[in-house]
This record gives C-alpha cells, sequence and structure tokens, in this order.
C-alpha cells in the first residue's frame, strides 16, 4: 500500500478529479482488508538492507526508490524477518538510467540505514557493516570499485557517498542477488490486485493466526 500512497501524496499540491478518484479507490480497498499483521522472529539484531528503483515508473519521468529494512544474522546473505522499515519514495530528480536510479535507491536506503544502525548501537547492539543487497550488478560494481563509468557526474554525489560510506568507513557491505531475491521489489512497482494478493502472505501473518493465538492464550489462563 505505500507504493500508490506515496503517488497519492505526491499529487496533492495539485489534485484533479482522478486524484480523488483513486484516493477513494485506495480507501474502499484498505476497508475491505483484514488488520495486517507483522511477524518477528528472532535475531541477532543485525540490521540488513534490500534496496530496489523503479525506472521511470512515475508522472513526470520520475524513478520509485524502494527498500526493506529487517533485523537479522551477521552472514554473506542474511535470511529475512518482519520489516521495520519498508522505503517506497518518489526520487525527486529525473534518473538518466535505470544504473542511476539504483544508485538513488540505494543512497536513500543507506541514509535511513544510518540512522537506524545508531538505534541499534545506542541500544547496545553493536552492527558490523550493513548489508545491502541490490539486484543491479552495474551499481554495485560502481561502489565496490569494480565499474568504472565513463559517465559519472550526474550521479557523482550518490557515488562518492555510497562509495565512501562502504568502503572507507565500512558502514556498509554492497552485494548483488538476483531479482527473484529481491524483497525491496515490491515496493517500487504498481503491481496487479493477483500479485498483491501473492505478496500479503510473504509480507503479512494472516490475522486468523492473531486470534488463534489469543484463545490459546486465553485457554492457558483458566
Amino acid at each position: 500500500m505505500l507504493c500508490p500512497l506515496s503517488a497519492l501524496a505526491a499529487q496533492q499540491s495539485k489534485p484533479t478529479e482522478n486524484t480523488m478518484q483513486r484516493t477513494q479507490h485506495f480507501l474502499d480497498y484498505a476497508a475491505t482488508q483484514e488488520p495486517a499483521v507483522t511477524t518477528y522472529r528472532a535475531s541477532d539484531m543485525v540490521l540488513a538492507i534490500h534496496s530496489d528503483a523503479g525506472y521511470l515508473n512515475e508522472e513526470d519521468a520520475r524513478s520509485r526508490a524502494g527498500g526493506h529494512h529487517f533485523l537479522s544474522e551477521d552472514v554473506p546473505s542474511p535470511p529475512n524477518n518482519g520489516a521495520i522499515h519498508n522505503e517506497a519514495s518518489i526520487i525527486k530528480a529525473v534518473m538518466s538510467s535505470a544504473a542511476e536510479a539504483e544508485m538513488g535507491a540505494l543512497y536513500t536506503n543507506a541514509r535511513k540505514g544510518v540512522e537506524e544502525r545508531n538505534i541499534l548501537e545506542e541500544m547496545g547492539h553493536k552492527q558490523p557493516p550493513t548489508p545491502i543487497q541490490t539486484d543491479n550488478s552495474t551499481a554495485e560494481g560502481i561502489i565496490n570499485s569494480r565499474v568504472q563509468p565513463k559517465r559519472t557526474k550526474a550521479m557523482d554525489m550518490r557515488f562518492h557517498w555510497l562509495r565512501d560510506r562502504g568502503v572507507n568507513q565500512q558502514q556498509f557491505r554492497f552485494y548483488w542477488r538476483p531479482g527473484s531475491l529481491q524483497r525491496a521489489d515490491y515496493y517500487t512497482k504498481h503491481h496487479s490486485p493477483a500479485h498483491h494478493r501473492q505478496m500479503r502472505g510473504e509480507i503479512l501473518s494472516p490475522y486468523k493466526v492473531v486470534m488463534d493465538l489469543r484463545e490459546h492464550m486465553q485457554k492457558v489462563k483458566k
């Protein structure tokens, strides 16, 4: 729901009748869904992030940044957990390529990751370099100094910031995995109802699980 909600928010400065229709459609959809339930498993409280971008899929040739932030273990490919933050924002600048859009999404998610790392360390959970997964090999190669693009002027600030935080300061570890393992993809596009129904079970727990747990606890107390 974050993707359509942020798209509606972007139209609030110049709303039209179509904006009102979309808003009503969104509210009708929300009203018909069962309460959302996020399940968290026990973990080592190590921050992990999946980052993705949707290229030129918003109005005025804008791209979208998506992210799935969760707590896991310090392993090469951290296993998934319930989200502590989901990013679904429109990148303000017009991106000139898919790789630049991916760099913009990585930058957005890493900036949020700095805040999350600070909070976790203040709570006493020492953080290793935060693993950030991307499915764009070009962006990952640029940050890890394996690829030197001919034209980086448009992405210089993000490119240098990410490389500095990853290589020099060791705050992040950027790695590639195929799109089929990318949890952030869901937050970068406007999907069909069928896809939403399919993904809901992967992101949220059925409300019936909570009701069954409550019933079980009540029987135990008796």
